[in-house]
C-alpha cells in the first residue's frame, strides 16, 4: 500500500471511524447504568427496582404518581438522569451511524435494522427533554421509540448482521428482541409476572443496551487486535519512516 497512500490512510481512517461507532455505544450504556446508580441513590424514600419506573428517576416533581400503579416519586437529581437519557440516545445514534459496514449487511434487514435502533436512540433523546411528569404525551413517544421500534430493530439487527458475526450472536440479539417485545406487551397490559411494574418494563428496556454494550465492547476488541496484527504487515504507515 506504500504506492497507494490514499488508500491506506482511508482505510485507516474508516476502521478510526468504527472504533468510536463501538465506544460510543460502550461509553453511553456505562454511563447510563452509573447515573441511574447515583440518581436512584439520592431518593429520600428508596428506589425499587420493582416498583418504579425508569422514568421516575427523571420526573421533575415530587407528587404521588397514579399510573400505571401508584408510587410517591421525588428524584432530588432528576436533572442528570435526563442529561444521561439524552446522551445515551445521542450516542446509540452515532454507534449505528459509524460501525456501518464492518456490522451490518447490506439489503433491507440491515437498513431497517440500523433505521429502528437510531429511533430508539432518538426515543431516549426525547425522553430526556421531556420527562413524565412535565409533557406526558412526548415522553410516552420517546418510550415508545425506545421498547417498540427498537426492539424491534433488535429482531432485525440478528438478520442484519454480517455473516462475520458468530450465528449464535445473531440468534441471541432476535431472541433477546422477541424477549423484549414480549415484555412489552406483558407491561402494557399489567401482567408483570412477579417482577413488579419496575421489572418488567426493565425486561422490556435493557435487553437493547445490553445488546450494544456487548457488541460495543467486542468490536472495540476485535478491532484492537485486527489493527495490531495490521501494523505488523510491510508497508503498513505505521512502520513506514
Amino acid at each position: 500500500m506504500i504506492g497507494c497512500p490514499y488508500g491506506s490512510y482511508a482505510t485507516e481512517g474508516g476502521r478510526v471511524k468504527v472504533r468510536i461507532g463501538y465506544a460510543a455505544w460502550v461509553v453511553g450504556v456505562a454511563q447510563f447504568f452509573v447515573i441511574h446508580g447515583v440518581v436512584e441513590s439520592a431518593w429520600a424514600r428508596p428506589y425499587s427496582w420493582v416498583r418504579n419506573n425508569i422514568s421516575d428517576l427523571g420526573n421533575a416533581h415530587c407528587a404521588l404518581q397514579p399510573d400505571p400503579e401508584p408510587r410517591y416519586v421525588c428524584s432530588p437529581e432528576h436533572g442528570l438522569m435526563n442529561v444521561s437519557f439524552v446522551a445515551l440516545g445521542l450516542l446509540l445514534v452515532v454507534g449505528v451511524a459509524l460501525t456501518g459496514a464492518a456490522l451490518w449487511r447490506r439489503g433491507p434487514a440491515g437498513v431497517l435494522a440500523r433505521l429502528m435502533l437510531a429511533g430508539a436512540g432518538v426515543g431516549f433523546v426525547l425522553a430526556g427533554l421531556a420527562p413524565a411528569d412535565v409533557n406526558e404525551n412526548q415522553h410516552v413517544l420517546g418510550a415508545l421509540l425506545i421498547m417498540a421500534v427498537g426492539n424491534i430493530g433488535l429482531v432485525l439487527a440478528g438478520l442484519g448482521m454480517k455473516e462475520q458475526a458468530p450465528a449464535l450472536s445473531r440468534w441471541a440479539t432476535s431472541l433477546l428482541g422477541a424477549t423484549a417485545i414480549t415484555a412489552l406487551g406483558l407491561f402494557l397490559s399489567h401482567r408483570y409476572l412477579g417482577l413488579g411494574m419496575g421489572g418488567m418494563e426493565r425486561v422490556a428496556a435493557f435487553p437493547l443496551l445490553l445488546w450494544a454494550l456487548a457488541v460495543g465492547a467486542r468490536g472495540l476488541v476485535r478491532h484492537q487486535v485486527r489493527g495490531a496484527d495490521a501494523s505488523l504487515v510491510p508497508g503498513h504507515p505505521s512502520r513506514v519512516g
